[in-house]
């Protein structure tokens, strides 16, 4: 068969409907057929995404590997162990791209072709308080890393593209010491521009991420974002590197980003923003001191 552009890998676990809405989304992809594959890998789920992925075999080209419960990274770099593109396009199985994703990513890729690419995730649930405050927290992360987007320091794993040819030479994701979908994708991105190779931020690049959260699960989210806080802080030790540029920024600044997004929101919705960004940094540091006193014991 003819080598694709791109191959899209799409980790998952227990998410039939939400791959199911995934899948449908590519299905709508304003890009040649012939010329990406899709990729999808379970992560061990109870149930095989077996009869979702066989509902869109005549619509896409289709491969559904299943492996044991590894995490994300592990299922990622299982996907790009088989994929045949000469890029690598990552999403979730709870993310829906804009139709035009591989169109915005090929011309950022003939202009830049040995850079990782990726772009914004918008929130499908604004009316959701967890989610949007998580929306929140990415975009603060892509202003505060991203000050200049030709020289990102920062993408997220789920609307990231690369060479395959580099990503396989950086050996993928650490799925050894990033076993949760946290602090995976700052990890891959230091050792990306350790290696010397560029990170390009791209707006007009979007995925839609479609993920209702309750006060459980943004907690949840954030204590397992503070542990790989944590892991990163020991992958650098291991590399004898650091943060570089703008990648990491003070408590006061990260709030300082936030200040417009709710003087703009109105007091009946700043207010109990602000207020989970007072938990979320209270869960991160619950999730960093979680992991100290596991290596301590």
């Amino acid at each position: 068969m003819p080598e694709p552009t791109f191959s899209i890998i799409i980790p998952t676990r227990n998410r039939a409907a939400q791959l199911t809405n995934c899948l449908g989304g590519l299905a709508r992809l304003d890009y040649p057929r012939q010329k990406f594959e899709v990729i999808v890998v379970d992560d061990g789920s109870d149930a095989s995404p077996g009869a979702v992925v066989a509902a869109f075999s005549k619509q896409l080209d289709m491969t559904l590997l299943e492996r044991a419960h590894e995490g994300p990274s592990a299922a990622r770099n299982a996907g790009a162990a088989v994929a045949r593109g000469r890029f690598l396009a990552f999403t979730d199985d709870d993310c829906t791209p804009a139709q035009d994703w591989l169109q915005a990513l090929q011309a950022r890729f003939r202009r830049t072709p040995f850079h990782a690419i990726g772009g914004p995730t918008v929130n499908a649930y604004p009316e959701n308080i967890y989610a949007a405050t998580s929306q929140l927290i990415v975009d603060m992360m892509f202003a505060s890393y991203n000050t200049d987007p030709n020289r990102a320091c920062f993408l997220a794993s789920n609307n990231l593209a690369v060479p395959a040819e580099l990503f396989h030479a950086i050996l993928g994701f650490d799925a050894r010491h990033f076993p949760l979908a946290a602090g995976e994708d700052r990890d891959i991105c230091e050792r990306w521009r350790e290696q010397g190779h560029g990170i390009v931020y791209a707006p007009e690049v979007r995925v839609f991420h479609a993920h209702r959260l309750t006060l459980r699960s943004f907690c949840r989210q954030h204590l397992n974002r503070g542990r790989a806080a944590f892991w990163l802080q020991q992958a650098r030790r291991r590399r004898g590197s650091a943060p570089s540029g703008e990648a990491e920024r003070s408590l006061a600044e990260t709030f300082r980003l936030a200040t417009g997004r709710l003087a703009k929101a109105g007091w009946s919705r700043a207010l109990p923003i602000a207020v989970l960004l007072v938990v979320w940094r209270a869960c991160h540091a619950a999730g960093l001191a979680w992991e100290w006193l596991h290596t301590q014991a």
